[in-house]
C-alpha cells in the first residue's frame, strides 16, 4: 500500500516536473537560436547588438514573473477548490493585467532604451544595431507578458503539457522565421528580430488556442464585473507585488555579481560566467520540481488535505536531495571537463581551481530554496518569500564585504553561494513559525 502510494505521488510530481525541465531548457534556445545566426553574417557587432538586446528583454521579462507565478498559486488553489468561477477569473486577470503592463512598456519605449544606454557603455555600431533590435522585440512584450499569465494558470491547473508544447512551437517558428528574413530576406540584426517576434506572438496565439480547444466549458463561466471584484483584486496584487520586489532584490543582486565581476578582470568575469553554467543547469532541473510544487501544494492547499501536502513536500525533497547529490558527484568528475567544452582559454580554466569549490556546493545548498518557492508559492505565501529573499540579498552583501580580506577574489562567489543557502532556510524557518494567514498554518502542520 505504501509503495503504491509513493508511486502514486512521484508520477503526480514527475507528469508535472518533467514538461516544465523540457520548457526550461528550451527558454534559452530562443536566445541562442538568434546568437548562432547573428554569429555567421561577419561581424562581431551583430553578436553585441543581440546581446545588449537580449540582456534589455531578459531584465524586463524578469521582473515582471510574478504574473506566471502568482497566477500558479493563486490558480492551483482555486483547482484544489473545485471553484470553476475563480479559475476563469483568475486567467482573464492574470492575461489582462499583463496586456496593460505591455501597453505601458510600448509607451515608454523610448525612455526605457535611453536609460538602458546611459547604464551600459557600447560602440555606436553596436548601440545602432542594438536599438533595432530593441524597436522590433519591443512588440512582443503583449504576447510574452499575455503568455506568462497562461503559462501560470496552465501549471496551476496540473498541466505542464501546454507550457511545453509552446515552448517547443516558439523554437521552430524562430529558427524558420529568423534564418528565412536573415538569408532569403538579408534584414540581418532586424530580421532575427522579426523571427523572435514572430515566434512570441505564435506561441501567444497558440497558449489561445489550446484554452479554447480544450477548457471551452470554462468560458461559459465568465462573468466580467466579477473579474474587477474589488476584494479578488486586491489579492491578485497583493501576491504579485510581494513577488515583484522578491525578483527585483535577486536581479540586483545577479547584476552586482556581473558587475563586480567585471571590476575584477575579465578572467575573473569569464570565470564566474563559466561557473555560473553550472548553476543555470542546475536551475533547469530544480525549477521543473518547484514547478510541481506549485501546482500540488496550491491543489492540496485549495482542498485542505494536509496529509497529501505533506506527503508532496516529503516527496519533492527526496527528489531534490537525490538530484543535488548526483549534480554534485557529477560536477565534480566532469565538471572541468564541461568548462572545456565552453573555452579553450587556458588561463580561464586555470583560474576556475580558485573558485570551482564554490560552484561543487551550489546543488547541495541550492535546492531547497527551489522547492520552498515552489511550495510557498502554491500557498501563495509570497510575503514570506519577500522576507527570505531580503534576508538573503543582506546577507550576500555582509559576506561579500566581511571577507574582503581573508577571502580576496573568493568572496565574491562564496557570497553568491550563500545566497539560495540563506533563502531557502529562511523559508524553512517560516514554515515551522505560527502565522496569521491561513496558508501558513497549512504548510506549519507539516
Amino acid at each position: 500500500m505504501i509503495n503504491k502510494k509513493t508511486t502514486s505521488e512521484n508520477r503526480r510530481i514527475l507528469q508535472i516536473a518533467v514538461p516544465s525541465i523540457i520548457s526550461n531548457i528550451t527558454v534559452p534556445l530562443l536566445g541562442l537560436i538568434d546568437v548562432t545566426i547573428v554569429g555567421h553574417l561577419g561581424s562581431p557587432a551583430y553578436i553585441g547588438a543581440i546581446a545588449v538586446g537580449g540582456m534589455l528583454f531578459n531584465i524586463i521579462y524578469w521582473i515582471f514573473g510574478f504574473l506566471r507565478m502568482g497566477t500558479s498559486g493563486m490558480t492551483s488553489q482555486a483547482y484544489g477548490q473545485h471553484d470553476l468561477n475563480e479559475i476563469n477569473r483568475l486567467l482573464i486577470r492574470s492575461v489582462g493585467v499583463g496586456l496593460f503592463i505591455a501597453l505601458c512598456l510600448l509607451i515608454l519605449q523610448y525612455p526605457i532604451l535611453n536609460a538602458a544606454f546611459t547604464l551600459i557603455q557600447t560602440t555606436e555600431e553596436v548601440k545602432q544595431l542594438a536599438t533595432t533590435y530593441f524597436y522590433i522585440c519591443i512588440w512582443g512584450a503583449p504576447a510574452m507578458l499575455g503568455l506568462y499569465g497562461f503559462a501560470g494558470w496552465f501549471i496551476g491547473m496540473q498541466n505542464s503539457r501546454f507550457p511545453m508544447y509552446i515552448a517547443i512551437t516558439q523554437n521552430i517558428v524562430n529558427i524558420i522565421a529568423s534564418l528565412s528574413f536573415v538569408y532569403l530576406l538579408d534584414m540581418k540584426v532586424a530580421g532575427v528580430a522579426a523571427g523572435t517576434l514572430i515566434a512570441q506572438y505564435a506561441g501567444f496565439f497558440m497558449a489561445i488556442l489550446l484554452y479554447m480547444r480544450y477548457y471551452s466549458t470554462l468560458r461559459k463561466r465568465i462573468v466580467w464585473k466579477d473579474i474587477i471584484q474589488k476584494q479578488a483584486m486586491y489579492r491578485f496584487f497583493r501576491v504579485n507585488r510581494d513577488i515583484f520586489f522578491r525578483t527585483l532584490c535577486l536581479v540586483i543582486v545577479t547584476m552586482f555579481f556581473t558587475s563586480a565581476g567585471a571590476a575584477q578582470g575579465e578572467v575573473v568575469l569569464a570565470v564566474n560566467t563559466l561557473l555560473m553554467q553550472l548553476f543555470t543547469l542546475f536551475s533547469y532541473i530544480m525549477d521543473g520540481f518547484a514547478y510541481a510544487g506549485e501546482a500540488l501544494a496550491g491543489r492540496y492547499i485549495g482542498a485542505r488535505n494536509q496529509t497529501a501536502l505533506r506527503n508532496t513536500v516529503n516527496h519533492l525533497f527526496y527528489w531534490g536531495i537525490g538530484l543535488s547529490a548526483a549534480f554534485t558527484l557529477l560536477y565534480a568528475i566532469g565538471g572541468k571537463e564541461f568548462l572545456g567544452l565552453l573555452t579553450n582559454d587556458v588561463s580561464v580554466i586555470s583560474s576556475s581551481d580558485t573558485y570551482f569549490y564554490w560552484a561543487l556546493a551550489i546543488p547541495l545548498t541550492g535546492f531547497s530554496a527551489f522547492l520552498w518557492d515552489g511550495v510557498f508559492i502554491g500557498a501563495t505565501a509570497t510575503r514570506q518569500m519577500l522576507y527570505s529573499m531580503l534576508v538573503a540579498s543582506v546577507s550576500f552583501f555582509m559576506i561579500y564585504y566581511a571577507f574582503h580580506n581573508l577571502l580576496g577574489k573568493s568572496r565574491f562567489m562564496a557570497g553568491f553561494h550563500h545566497l539560495p543557502f540563506i533563502e531557502g532556510n529562511r523559508a524553512d524557518l517560516h514554515r515551522k513559525r505560527n502565522s496569521e494567514e491561513s496558508d501558513i498554518k497549512v504548510i506549519a502542520q507539516l
